[in-house]
């Protein structure tokens, strides 16, 4: 009998139905072209587009996308597993209809993201996003949601030549106002596109790097806090491009500098309730919030290999950055791996969650996602107690410092069988061989080749 997601005669009859009925809603708003995208496991989207007359087409049987995707590097070289690489082969791009958005920076377009399936219409098992939706159904099983986001932060810089040095939007100090004036009409028209596609920004300010931005979002689920996040890099771009800027999401844009991260955010909920906060453990969480982080913790040398993909994410990942390169956690440390944020005495019940600081922009946000809800619910499996708390700079102290090379990454992600588990040998394999060729690619490299041949990848 077929699978829930697996795309039957019925229920390709009915995406059909349905996507006729949203396409002409899109025709009518001015929408020519659906641009469907998925991240592959180097953390590079990667896009097919349709015309909006063939969207229930798209939606129905999907759109051709070769399976060797699964193994590509950043640079588009490609290596190989047992189940992935070469020519031979094809899988399905199926649009999410629920997640249709017409662009606000890019006008005739809209965006979905795309699952991965087999062209028998069964799940592919290397889809990034189908593995993120089945740890979320996986918490939903065990009655817990979780309420989860992104932060996104970006270097703007003048349009120029891949070659060339970046030369920033805007200078200034760190978090300055004088980089708010300089880039005021930029960064109002980003928050009007992100109005104007009905996205709720909570917060948006320069960072510490000359050029640098931040942005974050309310909160959603798993799966839609990752196409939030990719959605939300297509905007910056867009927005970007009509100003002159080109921008960059990568680990580090400047060498020496303070790269981009990628911060997850995530509270665990049980029956409504915020397992993060009013439990009778540290900081007050319940015994499941603490355990689920304890989880986090555990796995975090293997989820480096998730949420820190590059090798520019190690140029990143060094201590006294605030980039969290120490396997350890604390109340409001912004040098943990696991930063405890229990807000502001009064909203405490809604506002406590966790942030994983040692993802960058190069991450996969569905793989990232996928593997700490994972990890989470293998710590309350087992039953795990966080360690004792770090209090402060854990550098210099006899806090584990967390993986500092690629290879160092994929070993710890090798030992890893929580994650081995919940992705299955195909997609463990391929994040694997991705992780280990790019160690090859740039073996021997400086830091400031490095910088060179990621600055505009991601």
């Amino acid at each position: 009998m077929p699978g829930a997601d697996t795309l039957t005669t019925e229920i390709r009859a009915e995406r059909g139905a349905r996507a006729r009925v949203v396409a002409a809603d899109l025709a009518a708003r001015g929408v020519v072209g659906v641009a469907i995208h998925w991240v592959d496991n180097a953390g590079i989207c990667r896009v097919k587009t349709v015309p909006v007359r063939q969207l229930p087409h798209a939606a129905a049987w999907g759109v051709g996308a070769s399976p060797a995707f699964d193994v590509f590097l950043a640079d588009d070289s490609m290596t190989e597993t047992p189940w992935s690489g070469g020519p031979v082969g094809d899988l399905r791009l199926v649009p999410d209809l629920d997640r249709v958005l017409v662009s606000a920076a890019q006008p005739g377009w809209a965006w979905a993201p795309g699952d991965r399936l087999r062209q028998d219409g069964t799940p592919h098992p290397l889809c990034a996003r189908r593995f993120a939706r089945r740890m979320q159904a996986a918490a939903g099983e065990r009655g817990l949601s979780l309420r989860t986001g992104f932060e996104i932060e970006w270097v703007a810089a003048h349009a120029g030549a891949d070659d060339e040095p970046p030369v920033v939007a805007a200078e200034g100090p760190a978090y300055g106002a004088r980089r708010l004036v300089e880039c005021s009409d930029y960064l109002r028209d980003l928050l009007v596109a992100f109005a104007e596609q009905d996205m709720t920004v909570l917060q948006l300010h320069p960072e510490y790097t000359p050029g640098q931005f931040e942005v974050s979002f309310a909160p959603e689920d798993a799966v839609g806090a990752a196409d939030t996040a990719m959605v939300v890099r297509h905007t910056i771009r867009a927005v970007s491009a009509r100003h002159g800027f080109r921008v960059s999401f990568a680990p580090v844009v400047l060498p020496g500098s303070v790269g981009n991260g990628g911060h997850l955010h995530l509270s665990l909920w049980q029956e409504g309730v915020n397992a993060m906060q009013g439990g009778d453990r540290v900081h007050a969480l319940t015994f499941v919030g603490e355990a689920f982080l304890a989880g986090v913790l555990d796995a975090l040398p293997a989820l480096t290999a998730v949420g820190a993909s590059s090798a520019a994410s190690f140029l990143r990942l060094v201590p006294s950055h605030w980039a969290g390169a120490f396997r350890c956690w604390g109340l409001e440390n912004r040098e943990a791996a696991v930063r405890l944020i229990t807000g502001s005495v009064g909203e405490r019940a809604a506002s406590a969650n966790a942030e994983v600081k040692c993802f960058d922009g190069a991450a996969n946000p569905y793989l990232a996602v996928g593997a700490v809800v994972a990890a989470g619910l293998d710590g309350i499996e087992r039953r795990l107690l966080l360690p004792r708390e770090t209090l402060g700079n854990p550098d210099g102290t006899d806090a584990e410092r967390l993986p500092a090379s690629l290879v160092e990454a994929a070993d710890a992600f090798d030992r890893s069988q929580a994650l081995a588990a919940a992705m299955g040998p195909e997609l463990q394999g391929a994040v694997a061989a991705v992780r280990r060729a790019e160690a090859v690619r740039f073996a021997g490299s400086t830091p400031e080749e490095v910088v060179a041949a990621t600055r505009w990848r991601y």
